[in-house]
């Protein structure tokens, strides 16, 4: 979008502010002990701006719901897909469709699930604050049920629930489904180090929001966090290699990113410094490690780098992370499809930085000899927040339900199609219709504007107006950075 064109080299300063551990290029080398810690605060003073859009983007995942739906609070939606995973034994009738679809797609799902947490973890005092912490953990722990289900036994994950060209044929309600939904596994025969580490990744990060409050629920999570890294990392190769007929749909570009994230995210959860010197040694084996593009459910480099980043930042007093000198190249402007999703993403880990800098008291990013504060960082992150709730030339909020004009025929399935009406598979009708979705997708961020600014509200628009659960993960994040001001937690445990 042409905000972000003109924020260019905002976006090159956080691709530097991502490489956060990166001495040589970006001068944040701290150690701990030459500055004051303050101990996490309490929030500050509540934004109602970002609590009330936290409070519609949340919503979104309750529209996404598969299963047998509790305390449901979408009334245009009821229990769908039952029987997933039944023909292996096992149930899969919980997690989230992906999108305007009724697909489980086990890569974008687990990326949500891992950014749900690390919200959580970082801001969830900021959530609590605006009365919406518990609307999290459930989307969080809905997705979490599914992901152990889906991981049997240590050396087999489902990975998909359903046929993305058969179901993609079909304009249907999730409740009146009657195809076939075949499994996907990935094994040691059929490899797939990418979804397996970030559902590791999922793991460890929801193992550490369960931690103070389910112990057993944490270590079971962690249990298969583990035992997901070591068969991610020993049967290596990509699951849109093993399954080609994937790639159209979630392609994965590597797996290195994956698996690096999936051990930043177990040493926080373990301490175990084997996974710290896995993700941190590992960057000369994997040598595109410092070039991150954007982060995404692709591309986890950046959040990785900024994840990082807490080692330096809050380790204990006398340690330090050298870092090689590593110097990417952050995309300057978002792909045409679903392009709200980089700028998200992107603000998200420049409010998080901002944060830890400010709660280390670190007050300056020096960057090409020219110096950032945390309040430059979270200015620049409050600008992308602003453009999708509203503050852009279309004066239009890409967040269905905020604001007073927003998008009325989003492609969803089930939003599009009344909820008394069973059309079978061949619903197109409602697919084609100029009129607007009966049903409200309430918390839904959809793609996005071109890079001209301009967008289109048509329900066969799908580059510009399908929302996706991993959408509605990196905005919760943002808004929840956003919602009130405190110092950080030093310490994830």
């Amino acid at each position: 979008m042409a905000n972000c064109v003109r924020c260019c080299c905002w976006l090159l300063v956080l691709m530097l502010m991502a490489l956060a551990i990166t001495a040589a290029v970006v001068f944040v080398r701290y150690k701990n002990g030459e500055g004051v810690f303050p101990f996490p605060g309490v929030p500050g003073a509540v934004d109602h701006k970002y609590a009330d859009a936290l409070a519609v983007a949340l919503q979104f995942f309750q529209v996404q719901k598969s299963g047998k739906l509790v305390n449901n609070t979408i009334h245009w939606r009821g229990d769908s897909a039952l029987d997933d995973g039944k023909e292996a034994g096992i149930d899969l009738s919980k997690g989230m469709y992906d999108a305007g679809d009724h697909m489980k797609f086990g890569f974008p799902m687990a990326f949500t699930a891992t950014m749900l947490s690390w919200s959580v973890l970082e801001y969830g005092d900021a959530m609590r604050a605006a009365d919406q912490r518990d609307s999290a953990m459930d989307a969080l722990n809905w997705i979490m049920d599914y992901l152990v289900n889906a991981h049997p036994s240590d050396d087999v994950l489902y990975i998909q629930v359903g046929d993305p060209k058969a179901d993609h044929k079909c304009w249907e309600r999730p409740e009146r489904m009657k195809e076939k939904r075949p499994l996907t596994k990935i094994t040691p025969k059929s490899p797939g180090s990418d979804v397996a580490a970030e559902t590791a990744a999922a793991m460890a990060a929801a193992s550490l929001v369960y931690k103070p409050i389910n112990k057993t629920y944490s270590s079971s999570l962690l249990d298969h966090g583990e035992r997901l890294f070591a068969f991610a990392d020993k049967h290596r190769g990509s699951y849109t290699r093993t399954f080609p007929e994937l790639s159209a749909f979630y392609n994965s570009t590597t797996y290195q990113d994956e698996l690096l994230w999936a051990a930043s995210w177990l040493y926080h959860a373990t301490g175990n410094h084997s996974y710290l010197a896995y993700a941190t040694g590992k960057n000369k084996d994997f040598a595109d490690l410092g070039n991150p593009r954007y982060f995404s459910w692709d591309d986890k480099r950046a959040g990785t780098e900024v994840l990082l980043s807490r080692v330096s930042f809050f380790a204990s007093q006398g340690s330090d992370v050298a870092q090689d000198d590593v110097l990417g190249m952050y995309k300057q402007t978002a792909d045409a499809w679903n392009s709200l999703q980089h700028p998200v993403a992107s603000a998200f880990l420049a409010a998080v930085y901002s944060d830890y800098m400010q709660s280390s008291g670190k007050t300056e990013l020096s960057c090409s000899g020219q110096g950032f504060s945390p309040a430059d960082l979270r200015k620049f992150a409050k600008s992308q927040a602003d453009y999708l709730l509203g503050s852009n030339p279309m004066k239009i909020s890409y967040l269905v339900g905020y604001g007073d004009r927003y998008p009325e025929k989003v492609h969803h399935r089930g939003a599009s199609i009344p909820e008394d009406v069973d059309t079978g598979c061949d619903g197109h009708k409602w697919l084609e219709t100029s009129k607007p979705n009966p049903n409200v997708a309430t918390g839904a961020l959809v793609g996005g504007p071109y890079k001209n600014d301009s967008f289109v509200d048509e329900r066969d628009n799908v580059m510009q107006n399908e929302a996706t659960t991993y959408n509605s993960a990196l905005v919760a994040g943002l808004l929840s950075a956003l919602v009130s001001t405190s110092s950080l937690a030093r310490s994830l445990s």
